[in-house]
């Protein structure tokens, strides 16, 4: 029986003095910083309020942002937890974004990358860029946050709560198409749905989030992996859960209301077994837990931002399993129009 894609991808090869480390897909990677990410704007925005995709602050219309991670391998965990120090290669991405508010409580946003994988390894190098997996959310502003400076009844305890959907559109490059080198891709090759909630609460200056997001998906036939055909199949990866919790405290500068937000944030990324013909491949899910932080900054109107974070693994032993230990390093800028 075929092995999973998962081990096909994450395929970590270790004798005397030769290792080999074949890259994860950039989508499921864009996946997870994509929840780290730290954009623009305070509330119920991932900026001030730490949390999760691109969403719109109450009274904006529109917004654009674009990003510049660095993603460096530091290693990898084994399938029984073990963790391994192995640094390798790197990834970058360039991700554009862009969010639209459909009615007074409904907004839609898109987020695209664009990948460059740069890897090492014992007989040389290998390097390649492609675009990545799109994903596209649909959010329903459920409850909004008055961002109390002081808590004179409940009311003022009532968070933001956003919901939506989400799909995942395998637009990367994956194993499934005409590429003979695992270290060209950049996508997963599979749909997937989502279901996420993201709850913020500011009480001034502080803030916190609470993301949450649970995904399945669909199932596909494959007939050729790596621009070779094979006996055809029916594969599904893993259902997949996320959770992410911040803290952040917002400084004003001067007096004319600019700010500046430092947040830092726990991170747990699961995912189970695949399956294959509808029997579970063993050992084919992963783990992966992470730390974060990040710095904010908003001009007075805030129709302007920019933010710098970080998302690094825990390398040691029960911090993950099955998935290379990274660092990703991030840059990136936010316009919104009224």
């Amino acid at each position: 029986m075929p092995r999973s894609w998962l081990l096909r991808v994450c395929n970590f090869t270790y004798t005397m003095n030769k290792f080999t480390f074949t890259a994860i897909c950039a989508a499921l990677l864009t996946g997870t910083a994509c929840f780290l990410s730290v954009p623009a704007f305070g509330g119920s925005c991932c900026g001030g309020g730490g949390g999760a995709a691109l969403v719109l602050p109450k009274m904006y219309q529109d917004i654009v942002d674009v990003s510049f991670d660095s993603e460096k391998y530091e290693g990898f965990w084994s399938p029984q937890g073990e963790y391994t120090y192995a640094p390798v290669g790197y990834q970058y991405r360039l991700n554009a974004g862009y969010a639209h508010r459909l009615a007074e409580n409904w907004q839609a946003s898109i987020s695209v990358p664009y990948v460059w994988n740069d890897n090492q390894y014992s007989n040389g190098s290998a390097h390649y860029s492609n675009i990545g997996d799109t994903m596209l959310n649909l959010w329903y502003e459920a409850l909004e946050d008055k961002s109390a400076w002081k808590i004179r009844s409940m009311k003022d305890l009532i968070p933001s709560v956003t919901i939506g959907p989400s799909i995942l559109i395998p637009t990367g490059i994956s194993p499934y198409d005409n590429r003979t080198s695992s270290y060209d891709i950049t996508g997963r090759g599979f749909y997937r749905f989502d279901g996420n909630i993201l709850i913020t609460k500011t009480i001034h200056p502080w803030t916190a989030s609470l993301t949450l997001a649970y995904g399945t998906y669909l199932q596909r036939a494959v007939d050729e992996e790596y621009g070779r055909y094979v006996e055809p199949f029916e594969e599904k990866l893993g259902n997949r859960s996320f959770g992410a919790v911040s803290l952040g405290y917002i400084y004003y500068i001067g007096s004319a209301g600019d700010t500046l937000t430092g947040t830092a944030s726990l991170s747990t990324l699961r995912e189970e077994n695949a399956t294959i013909n509808g029997q579970r491949e063993p050992e084919s899910g992963f783990q992966k837990d992470a730390y974060g932080g990040s710095l904010a900054y908003s001009s007075t109107d805030s129709d302007w931002a920019i933010r710098v974070s970080c998302s690094n693994a825990i390398p040691r032993n029960g911090w993950g399993s099955n998935f290379p230990a990274t660092q990703i390093y991030s840059v990136g800028v936010s316009y919104a129009f009224r």
